[in-house]
């Protein structure tokens, strides 16, 4: 592989976006990348390699702060894995909240549903229950 990169080079091999890579470059969580005389991006091994640490992290949830974090943490050879481990549960929290959240919603809908007749007449007990409130 060659030592620099474009950013649609870098796109192929992070399996990002430009948009993105730039999105990225932009929120300070890529170091702004050198340019060539004709203002193209390159891009070197190492910030692959941060492309692919945030792709993943992204694949798994993290915001861009958190990951903000995360890489500073990675970063960091004194860091203690503690801190690590502390956002990473923190964000296993928020997931099983949401989890929590979705699993209520998907109730409420399912009873709202099988209320409903599915048929031609116009009455709909799906929208009567969002109409009185009865979706909590």
């Amino acid at each position: 592989m060659r030592t620099l990169l474009t950013i649609g080079e870098a796109a192929k091999a992070s399996g990002l976006s430009a948009k993105m890579i730039r999105h990225y470059e932009q929120s300070g969580l890529l170091a702004k990348s050198p340019r060539t005389d004709a203002g193209y991006r390159l891009y070197n091994n190492q910030q692959l390699q941060q492309l692919g640490f945030i792709a993943r992290a992204r694949k798994l949830g993290f915001s861009l702060n958190e990951i903000l974090s995360l890489l500073q943490l990675w970063r960091d050879p004194a860091r203690e894995s503690r801190a690590v481990k502390r956002l990473a549960e923190q964000h296993l929290a928020d997931i099983n909240q949401k989890i929590s959240q979705l699993q209520q919603m998907q109730q409420v809908l399912q009873q709202l549903s099988d209320c409903c007749s599915d048929d031609h007449n116009s009455q709909c007990a799906i929208l009567a229950g969002l109409a009185a409130g009865n979706t909590s």
